[in-house]
């Protein structure tokens, strides 16, 4: 009687398995199954479907947004300012050097156009303004000594005194006197400065391109003493009069002279980089940037002083300025055409064509009437049981998996 043959460990025939598997799935192709339905309403919303989505790539991915394109936002950007002009007020000629604060000729600065004047502040004792919170007073004890407001003008000596004007009291202050609303007197200064030029020098530069350019034009001659700009004939003459930029805002220029108000001078640098240099040109613009409807907070103004000594006593004169503010904005976006982002869209793209597959699959399993048959034939469902065909030979497997389980299914589709 022959020897029984060892047999091989469960735990190697398994690795074995695993192993098949492995060099199986590494050399092999796998496709999905494709599978035809014939029903014309769900072809044209497949259709549909894939053709809003081609559109949307095509016109606005990659025509509008230029996703094509490596892009860099926010160019590197000097600005220098320059104003000139010459107004008058009631007894006066003001040049630059007074009504431009500050003169450093930077991106933000102030026209002065009308101003409330107090002058002849000195060092000594005097009623506080009546403006001030809780200043009114009927008698010194409505008045503490030492006490010291925030938004007053100086420090209370404690005692009640008569108002500048009428018969209105209020309590002592030792500080800059007389105080703002007691003496101040208001000029306007707007009378010309509609016709104030500004000069607004920029250039930029796009450090990932290595691309720079400026604003004014590349002549030799006196061409920008004579220009100024026009958005048609004169793109590249930077000086805008200030009557145009208040304007162009959609502003009273009256009525911005006398209660103030900043205006944002915006230059977009929107550059396509694939063009020529030339195709890249400053586009401007000019906005209200305070918000003017809002009584508590509309306008602009700022105080200064000018020192000076009278029979060797410190004297000032103090002004509260109220002017149109000029904030120069400058922004853009550079973009040269790179191979990633075209492959990254690309590919993008056709994936997203795929969502037309998608809702129409959903479409017929869901609202069809043959959903059933449908999903029968799309899905092969596969149950963990006995082998029931152990005893079956080879050839017989081979022709009962080789039978459709519904010969009529695609028919019924």
């Amino acid at each position: 009687m022959a020897a029984a043959q060892p047999k091989a460990p469960v735990g190697a025939a398994a690795a074995r398995r695993l192993a098949r598997g492995c060099w199986s799935a590494f050399w092999d192709y796998e496709t999905p199954k494709v599978i035809v339905v014939r029903n014309r309403r769900l072809g044209v919303v497949y259709r549909t479907v894939q053709l809003l989505i081609l559109l949307y790539f095509v016109w606005y991915v990659f025509i509008v947004q230029k996703s094509y394109q490596d892009s860099e936002t926010g160019p590197e950007s000097s600005i220098i300012t320059k104003v000139k002009g010459i107004t008058t007020s009631e007894h006066k000629v003001w040049d630059v050097e007074e009504y431009v604060k500050p003169p450093e000729g930077g991106s933000i600065f102030s026209i002065i156009t009308r101003i409330e004047v107090t002058p002849f502040q000195t060092l000594g004792i005097c009623p506080e303004s009546i403006r001030v919170h809780n200043a009114t007073c009927h008698s010194d004890n409505d008045c503490v000594a030492g006490e010291l407001d925030m938004l007053g003008n100086g420090l209370r000596t404690g005692r009640c005194v008569p108002y500048y004007h009428g018969a209105s009291k209020t309590c002592e202050v030792s500080g800059w006197c007389p105080v703002e609303d007691g003496a101040s007197v208001s000029q306007f200064l707007g009378t010309m400065a509609p016709n104030f030029t500004i000069l607004i020098k920029n250039s930029i530069h796009y450090p990932k391109f290595q691309f720079s350019k400026g604003n004014i034009a590349g002549r030799k001659d006196d061409y920008l003493k004579h220009c100024t700009f026009d958005y048609v004939s004169d793109p590249y003459c930077p000086i805008f009069k200030l009557g145009f930029i208040v304007e162009q805002a959609g502003e009273n220029f009256t009525e911005l002279a006398h209660r103030g108000g900043v205006i944002g001078a915006i230059i977009n640098w929107d550059c396509d980089l694939d063009l020529s240099a030339s195709e890249c040109n400053p586009k401007y613009s000019f906005r209200r940037l305070d918000p003017k409807h809002v009584p508590a907070s509309s306008g602009y103004n700022f105080r200064f002083a000018k020192y000076y000594k009278i029979n060797g006593t410190t004297t000032r004169t103090l002004i509260k300025a109220y002017g149109i503010r000029i904030d120069v904005i400058v922004h853009g976006q550079a973009g040269k055409f790179s191979l990633i982002p075209t492959i990254i869209n690309l590919a993008t793209a056709l994936t997203s064509i795929g969502v037309g597959s998608f809702l129409c699959d959903w479409i017929l399993l869901t609202f069809m009437n043959k959903n059933k048959v449908y999903s029968h034939k799309k899905f092969d469902k596969m149950v963990d049981a006995p082998d029931q065909h152990a005893g079956l030979p080879t050839s017989r497997l081979a022709q009962q998996d080789s039978i459709p389980a519904d010969p009529r299914g695609l028919a019924q589709l």
